[in-house]
């Protein structure tokens, strides 16, 4: 195997066959420099020749931008084209490109069935091609497109094709599993036979992800002796897109104690902007990229960490500058709120801390998506309790809409006695009050007035579980220096003001 596997990225051509997937010029000029400039990437593949006016205006763009910034980048910058005569060369002139990756026929198949022509004549074309590039200072690589179908079952003219250009002024020839055919064992059998009967070759591997074997046929193509490999970023690519960058680079360091030139710590910001300028979201627990792929979620986990790093492997987040977190849920423990409670550097004592971990557990069987953000709501929540329980809402319903009186019903606890009360009003909470005024007035209970009423999410709004409100409220006007704040947390807004009210009734009616 080679010390230094070689990668090629090739998002921006074949990743651009997603399905309605299309960058704007600017976006691959990011891209690309992205690539060459952060990721340290060994080439990349930008575009295929003669496809539109805007691919060769983005080529021209990417190729300016490489010519100004020297470090060799415009060698770096490979545009695939075909066995079409002067046409792919003459246009990658015209952008000033220097690097052809011609796609020719692996298969008989293939050959037979789109070109029509013989073994003969069609390596007669390639050469045609071949000589016409190297007179333009263009260096050629050679796809062997279908070469899976054609090791399979037309070999001889596999070896064929490749003693043929191995006479030819070819630097790499490339292997495409086209369809994504290739079983791992087939992967290695079908490279480890080319690199021992052609030792002199450089042979690339490209992988198609049909079955869901990318990634692992690009790692048994290098123990094979391949010297270079083909990937997308997030996976990008026709049908199951290609190899994912992210998951090959990792199992090349880990698993076959290989270098790359690739810098890991830039992997996960390429990824976000090839993910938003794609449009095509990655999934959340995707290797390496994926959001939730560093988040531990049972407490065991949790614990386990915090005892010995039991649960920690060497895909480690801060080789891709991310953190490793401790998920609140249902099933999360109390070494879970302590590592999040130290983030945040909070102190509860341990009566507290199964307060808080009781109220993450009932989210989450509500189906509650409980962050770091909402921590501080919860342990506010749970700090400002009254010392003593005289009244506690059991049940409250509140029906409403448009053009309609809010109705609520309530069963609550006062003094160990149950009480069902019902009100109307213009919303949800002032229907809430309404019915509780009348329970109050028959019970000769003042209640304070509502001075300043104040609602707000966690800062920055990305969660989806909790809200917080914050009521201040007055018991005797003729104190009005005398007032008291109150906070309810739930994830409906009504409900945490009801969680609020309850608070307050607590501290005057104790």
């Amino acid at each position: 195997m080679p010390k230094i596997i070689e990668i090629l990225d090739t998002t921006l051509r074949d990743g651009e066959q997603t399905h309605n997937v299309s960058f704007a010029s600017a976006e691959k000029l990011h891209i690309a420099r992205l690539l060459l400039e952060r990721v340290n990437i060994d080439r990349i593949e930008i575009a295929s020749a003669r496809v539109s006016e805007g691919e060769e205006k983005s080529v021209k763009n990417i190729i300016h931008w490489a010519q100004n910034a020297g470090k060799d980048y415009i060698n770096k910058i490979e545009i695939l084209g075909f066995v079409d005569g002067k046409h792919s060369v003459d246009w990658l002139k015209k952008t000033g490109a220097r690097v052809l990756n011609i796609l020719t026929k692996g298969s008989l198949k293939h050959l037979k069935g789109q070109l029509r022509k013989t073994p003969e004549e069609h390596f007669k074309d390639i050469a045609y091609v071949i000589e016409y590039a190297n007179k333009n200072k263009i260096d050629v690589n050679i796809y062997l497109e279908d070469f899976s179908n054609g090791y399979r079952n037309s070999r001889n003219y596999v070896y064929e094709i490749i003693a043929f250009l191995l006479k030819n002024p070819v630097k790499r020839i490339m292997l495409p599993d086209t369809l994504g055919i290739f079983y791992p064992s087939e992967v290695y059998e079908s490279l480890k036979d080319l690199t021992e009967r052609y030792p002199r070759a450089h042979f690339d591997f490209h992988p198609h992800n049909d079955y869901g074997l990318a990634t692992i046929n690009v790692l048994e193509a290098i123990r094979a002796g391949a010297n270079g490999i083909h990937c997308t970023v997030n996976c990008l690519g026709e049908r199951a897109g290609n190899a994912s960058l992210a998951e090959v680079v990792v199992n090349i360091h880990d698993n076959l104690k290989l270098k790359t030139k690739i810098n890991e710590k830039s992997l996960i910001s390429l990824s976000r902007v090839v993910e938003t300028f794609s449009g095509k979201r990655i999934a959340p627990n995707a290797p390496v990229t994926g959001e939730d792929v560093f988040t531990q979620t049972a407490g065991i986990h949790a614990d386990g960490d915090k005892k010995g790093g039991l649960y920690e492997t060497v895909l480690a987040p801060g080789r891709f500058d991310r953190k490793r977190s401790y998920a609140l849920g249902k099933l999360a423990g109390k070494a879970s709120i302590e590592h999040n409670l130290k983030e945040l550097g909070i102190e509860l004592s341990e009566e507290n801390k199964k307060k808080v971990l009781a109220k993450i557990v009932e989210l989450g069987d509500q189906k509650k998506i409980v962050t770091a953000a909402d921590l501080p709501f919860l342990v506010a929540d749970v700090l400002k309790l009254p010392e003593h329980i005289t009244l506690h809402f059991e049940k409250v319903v509140i029906t409403s809409g448009k053009g309609l009186y809010a109705v609520c019903s309530i069963k609550f606890q006062y003094k160990k006695q149950e009480y069902m009360i019902s009100g109307n009003g213009d919303g949800g909470y002032d229907a809430f009050m309404n019915a509780l005024s009348n329970w109050a007035k028959e019970k000769k209970i003042k209640l304070p007035k509502l001075v300043d009423y104040e609602v707000r999410i966690p800062p920055g709004g990305s969660t989806s579980a909790l809200v917080e409100c914050k009521i201040t409220w007055l018991p005797d006007e003729k104190k009005p220096e005398n007032t008291i704040t109150t906070l309810g947390v739930d994830s409906d807004q009504v409900l945490a003001a009801v969680n609020a009210t309850e608070k307050v009734l607590n501290i005057i009616l104790d």
